[in-house]
């Protein structure tokens, strides 16, 4: 029990809007407003007033709240008098509580509280009355979840198939479902419309609803839209909750088909790949099978087509390839067929022939012309091309004129239809223009000097291809330049060669060529070897010189340093006196100079260096 004293009593108060007054028939003056329902979700706070008016201002005796049980008892939840407030031991108890002004607050409201709370009030002689409230109770539901029937549904179902279920839990009190197609709620019994429900009452008091939908379809179903739609009522307003939207698989069989070449048959070549594909407007797409009309007859082409998937793919396709294609497709619901036929054009080039006119051999002079022709379904184009990709004319003809050796080419004749693209063919054609030799280059006059080591050119052209031979001994190399043979001799120069020169001979069956190579001694390159010799004997004059003014340079300062010779004037007197007497000093210095200067000179040729002691010094000391 849970006592508390009042701060003062309540005063008179006005009736609370929508209240209900049932005054006593003892005291008929007494008044009691309360409001006919309060409405609460579920885990939240009720609360419910309860306002009365005494005349004359006279105070209350007590106040008894109660609520209305099972069996239509009154039960009381609390005693309220001058001296304080008695709370009775009910399943409320750890949930209730009293405002200042009396009202009955109700925590963490469930289900089970959805009932009626009755507040009484004793005026002492203006007698007892009474008034209650309906607690209601209510719990949103959450939005309602669809599944349409996952196994999909057929036009040509016997009975009415399931459409979609629809779920709608933890709600309170319970609520309504209702379908909708296409945006139009759906009646049940309305064109063989059926809908089944299923109300469950959860163990936490709440509510769950699931409904099945059953309808026929059609066709034009597949492109229908269901959803449904879960309607409750809140503080006297009708509330809704919509599903997400879902179409349902329709089964329907096929009323055309469509055959098509991939690429467009008018731009398939040799060597493409093609695909035909077949597609029918049926669902689920029926088995297909692939036939070729071989004259009066239909071949089962079946085995080249992907299982199941109405492609047929032909792979490096070719002339033979061409014909009728036909799809046939079988529906396992009612076991109808449909078929249809395309074209299929291979374009090709074949049969592509290269002349020439004469055919003869050519002979150097002559004219000739080549022609190129081809055979296709479609128009062709022609062009002529040399060996190296040189773009030469356009037309089926082309006209050579006075032919030469430069003329010998390999031509190609290129085919192409233009409005294939990538369809092309080519051949080519070798043409020979024979003829005698013909020397186009050779290194004459060529100015060289005696021993020196020389190359010698010697270029031709002529078809056969010639024999090219020297009229000298030497290192020969021979090589192709483009149309032309041509050979490097590689020789020193003799004086039999200086007087009589070379000659190059190049011949085939047709005839021989040939040419004499000038040889001319270089007067410029023998001068220039003269000054470089008498330049050297002369820097070799200059270092003997050189040498001997060292040397005697040396004998004097050994001299000196014996006391043989006198320092001062007087020495140098005596030194230069003609007259050579016994107590004189003779030095006599003597070089070969012949040899000196040959040997020198063999050095700056390049042969051997002269060395210091390639000269004789002879020194003759005298008492």
């Amino acid at each position: 029990m849970e006592m508390g004293t009042l701060d003062s009593p309540l005063f008179p108060i006005l009736p609370a809007p929508n209240s209900k007054f049932c005054p006593t028939a003892a005291a008929s003056k007494l008044e009691i407003s309360m409001p006919d329902v309060v409405e609460v979700e579920v885990g939240d706070t009720a609360r419910i007033e309860c306002n009365f008016y005494i005349p004359e201002n006279a105070s209350y005796t007590y106040i008894d709240w109660f609520y209305v049980d099972r069996s239509n008892r009154q039960v009381r939840l609390y005693h309220i008098t001058a001296s304080g407030v008695l709370e009775d031991d009910t399943e409320y108890k750890k949930r209730l509580s009293l405002g200042e002004d009396k009202a009955l607050s109700i925590s963490a409201v469930t289900v089970q509280d959805a009932r009626t709370f009755v507040c009484q009030v004793g005026a002492g002689s203006y007698g007892v009355g009474e008034n209650s409230t309906e607690l209601s109770v209510y719990k949103v539901p959450k939005i309602p979840e669809i599944e349409p029937n996952s196994g999909g549904v057929s036009v040509h179902s016997n009975s009415i198939p399931e459409i979609a279920k629809c779920l709608s839990k933890n709600s309170f009190p319970p609520p309504n479902i209702t379908w909708h197609k296409n945006g139009v709620q759906l009646q049940a019994q309305e064109k063989d419309v059926n809908i089944q429900s299923t109300l469950t009452r959860e163990s936490s008091g709440l509510y769950t609803v699931s409904s099945t939908l059953y309808a026929p379809v059609t066709r034009d179903d597949r492109l229908s839209s269901y959803h449904c739609t879960v309607h409750y009522w809140l503080r006297g307003h009708s509330r809704a909750l919509e599903s997400r939207r879902v179409k349902v698989n329709i089964f329907y069989p096929a009323e055309h088909l469509k055959l098509q070449v991939v690429p467009s048959s008018a731009l398939v070549k040799e060597g493409d790949n093609v695909t035909l594909v077949c597609e029918s407007d049926g669902n689920p797409q029926p088995v297909f099978t692939f036939f070729k009309k071989n004259l009066d007859e239909w071949q089962d082409v079946s085995s080249l087509a992907e299982p199941q998937s109405g492609v047929l793919t032909l792979h490096d396709v070719d002339k033979s390839s061409s014909g009728t294609y036909k799809c046939q497709s079988l529906d396992l619901d009612d076991m109808s067929q449909i078929e249809e036929a395309v074209d299929l054009v291979v374009n090709y080039i074949e049969g592509v022939d290269v002349k020439m006119e004469p055919s003869s051999t050519l002979q150097e002079g002559q004219n000739v012309t080549l022609s190129c022709d081809a055979h296709s379904p479609v128009n062709l184009t022609y062009q002529w091309r040399d060996e190296n990709g040189k773009k030469l004319k356009e037309g089926k003809k082309l006209f050579l004129n006075n032919l030469s050796f430069e003329s010998s080419n390999t031509y190609s004749c290129r085919v192409t239809a233009p409005s294939v693209p990538g369809l092309e063919q080519s051949k080519k054609l070798f043409l020979a223009v024979e003829g005698k030799p013909r020397i186009v280059a050779i290194s004459s006059p060529l100015y060289v000097r005696q021993d020196e080591v020389i190359n010698l050119t010697c270029k031709a052209i002529a078809f056969p291809r010639p024999t090219l031979q020297w009229s000298i001994n030497g290192t020969a190399h021979e090589y192709m330049d483009n149309q032309h043979i041509a050979s490097n001799l590689t020789v020193r120069v003799s004086h039999d060669l200086l007087q009589a020169g070379a000659k190059c001979r190049v011949s085939n069956k047709l005839g021989v060529s040939e040419k004499h190579i000038q040889l001319v001694e270089d007067s410029i390159k023998k001068d220039q070897k003269s000054t470089a010799e008498s330049q050297g004997v002369i820097i070799v004059a200059i270092i003997v010189a050189i040498l001997v003014v060292a040397v005697l340079g040396a004998v004097i300062y050994f001299l000196h340093k014996k006391g043989k010779i006198p320092c001062g004037r007087a020495g140098k007197q005596d030194i230069t006196k003609p007259e050579a007497r016994k107590d004189k000093i003779v030095v006599e210095v003597k070089s070969d100079k012949v040899s000196e200067e040959a040997g020198l000179l063999q050095g700056a040729n390049g042969e051997r260096r002269a060395a210091a002691d390639q000269s004789e010094k002879y020194i003759d000391l005298r008492n």
